[in-house]
Order: structure tokens, then C-alpha cells, then sequence
């Protein structure tokens, strides 16, 4: 016995594809599914120019296997030396669809970002004035606060002063990990929406910590109370359009992640949309799974929704998953969610 639903293409609006033998690699695993993505620039060096993003969406579609349709949506690293009108320049030719905010030392690859706000007012200004959206990773980096607490201070400290100084810039709170980010998203306008990671409606920070240190679940924002994963499902789940997917889809080799000090992220691309319906299905929510993972990204963004469709199917014996794929550089280990999942993308 099997059920199917069929919904629009879906996008997913936060990913990471890295380069050389690990983008080959892991590139095929998102375009097997999604037609678009938000690809994050935290390279090294970071895509900082319009011209390192053209040269960066050049190496990836080189990388894209033949037979697939994939459109990388790519964006810049906001630093305090970025110039205002390339920015424009970038945004205004369609080569990127915005800019990312990293606190300096808020997560992998992000100590070139931000310490002085004042210093990229300009570059906000700019972006409010040409409609260009700020994707923000939502955390202050005070060594004083503690990790569970940066998301909820970062609001108050950073991100709503910032909305206030520059009225009509458009914001996407990234992977937002607590009721806090979904209370402030659905308290305010238009102009702010949120994406959700697939990992976060899965995990709370018990998978992490009981019975053992679980490094394939650590990531950043880390995942923190029950409570908080239980408003992340709600808020997903429930056709409010300023909520939608971005996987955060992170790889790294198994040794960077399995050693002393490893490394922040969770790799969803290969098995996030049977995720997505067993999580939805488990919400009674399944009729709104389209409107998150294919509909409310476009809308925000301003895009027009995908063509093309995706089917998924549910039968009585349990979906198989790669645990690992392999790259030129190592193994990347698949999330695993801990349960049996019956979902999975057919023809």
C-alpha cells in the first residue's frame, strides 16, 4: 500500500556547496530535488565581489552533472570594506540574490564578518533602497552569552536595532532555532521572514549530548530545547508564508567532524524532502508542505515558483538512505534522524 503527494518544485533558501572536489560531490545531491538554492559564500576567501560570485556560479554549474536543471541563487559576504555599488551592481544584473550577514566568529568560515554595524550602514541603506534582501546568521559572539542564548540576544542587541535604523530592508532570520525567532518573525512585517533547517524540526540538544557526544548532529546555531524545536514544527507547519526551507545543508568530511574540536554543520541535501514528509505527516500538516519548501521562498524573494514538480510516496517498508557519500576530499556522513522514514521522491 503507498500514498503520493505531489507538490511544485522546491527551493531551498540555505545551502552550502563549497568548491572544488567536495561541490562535484555533493552539488548532485541538492539538484536531485530542488531547482534553485541560496548558495552561501563563506569560502576561503569568502565570495566578498559581484565578480568572485560570477566565478563561483561558474565553478558550480561546471560541476553540475549532465541531465540535471539546477539555478544557484548566489550571494555576498558582507564585510566592512564591502562597496555599496557592487553590491547594487551584482543584485541588479541577477547574478545575486543577496547578502549575508556574519557576525565575526559566529560559525565556519565567518572571520571576516561583521564587528562594527555602523561600518556597513551604507551597504543596509543601499539594499533597502533597490529591494536587495540581508540573509542574517542570527547570533552575537560575546563570549559572556551563553551559546543557547545567542539567537534570542542577537534580536535584541543587533537585529532589531538594524530593521529600526534602516526602515524597508527586507531580512531573512537563517535556520532560526528558537520560539524567540518565531515569535519575533510573526510579530512584524512584510519585510522579515525566516528559513527553517530540516535538522532543526528533528533534533533537540539531547541528540547531541545524551549517551555520548553525537558530532554529526552539532551544528551552529546549535540545537537547543524541546520547546523550541516544538514552536520551529508550528511555525513551519503551518502555512504562515514568512516561514520557509533552508536546509543549511553543511558538509564536512568525517574527520573534521569526528575529531577534538569538530567542525558546525548537518548534511540534509540527500534525504531532506522525506524528511520534510514524515515531519509534516507526523503535524497533520502535509497540505502545507508545498507552500513551505516551494511557494513562500519565491514569494519572499520575489522570484517566480518553479515549473517543474516532485513527487513523493509513502510505502510499508522503510526508505534506505546512503549513510555517507564520498567526495575527492573524504566521506561526508548523511543526517541520520534516528527513526524509520517511509517517504521518498519517486518518478
Amino acid at each position: 500500500m503507498s500514498t503520493s503527494i505531489t507538490i511544485t518544485r522546491p527551493d531551498d533558501w540555505h545551502l552550502h556547496l563549497r568548491d572544488g572536489a567536495m561541490l562535484q560531490a555533493v552539488l548532485p545531491e541538492t539538484a536531485r530535488d530542488f531547482a534553485r538554492a541560496i548558495i552561501m559564500p563563506n569560502l576561503v576567501p569568502p565570495v566578498v565581489t559581484g565578480a568572485q560570485a560570477a566565478a563561483y556560479r561558474d565553478r558550480i554549474m561546471a560541476a553540475l552533472p549532465d541531465g540535471m536543471t539546477f539555478e544557484p541563487l548566489m550571494t555576498l559576504y558582507l564585510t566592512e570594506d564591502t562597496d555599496p555599488a557592487d553590491v547594487a551592481a551584482a543584485y541588479q544584473s541577477g547574478l545575486c540574490a543577496s547578502v549575508k550577514l556574519y557576525p565575526a566568529g559566529a560559525t565556519t568560515n565567518s572571520a571576516s564578518g561583521v564587528t562594527d554595524f555602523d561600518k556597513v550602514r551604507p551597504v543596509l541603506e543601499k539594499m533597502a533602497e533597490i529591494g536587495m534582501p540581508l540573509c542574517v546568521h542570527g547570533e552575537v559572539t560575546d563570549p559572556a552569552v551563553d551559546i543557547f542564548d545567542r539567537e534570542a540576544v542577537f534580536i535584541d542587541r543587533v537585529l532589531d536595532p538594524v530593521r529600526r535604523a534602516t526602515p524597508g530592508l527586507r531580512v531573512v532570520m537563517e535556520h532560526i532555532t528558537t520560539a524567540n525567532g518565531v515569535d519575533y518573525v510573526k510579530s512584524n512585517a512584510a519585510d522579515l521572514g525566516a528559513t527553517i533547517t530540516t535538522h532543526h524540526l528533528i533534533i533537540n540538544r539531547n541528540h547531541i549530548l545524551v549517551g555520548g557526544i553525537k558530532p554529526h548532529y552539532y551544528c551552529l546555531p546549535v540545537a537547543k530545547r524541546e520547546e523550541h524545536r516544538l514552536a520551529l514544527r508550528a511555525a513551519a507547519t503551518s502555512g504562515d508564508a514568512r516561514f520557509f526551507l533552508g536546509t543549511d545543508s553543511a558538509p564536512h568530511v568525517d574527520p573534521a567532524k569526528e575529531c577534538g574540536c569538530g567542525c558546525a554543520g548537518c548534511f540534509t541535501a540527500t534525504n531532506t524532502m522525506p524528511l520534510l514528509a514524515h515531519v509534516f505527516e507526523e503535524e497533520n500538516a502535509l497540505d502545507k508542505l508545498e507552500g513551505f519548501a516551494s511557494l513562500n521562498g519565491p514569494a519572499f524573494y520575489g522570484l517566480p515558483v518553479n515549473s517543474g514538480s516532485l513527487t513523493l510516496t509513502k510505502s510499508d517498508s522503510a526508505t534506505e538512505f546512503p549513510a555517507k557519500i564520498t567526495s575527492g576530499d573524504g566521506p561526508v556522513t548523511v543526517f541520520d534522524p534516528g527513526f524509520p522514514v517511509f517517504w521518498r521522491v519517486t518518478p
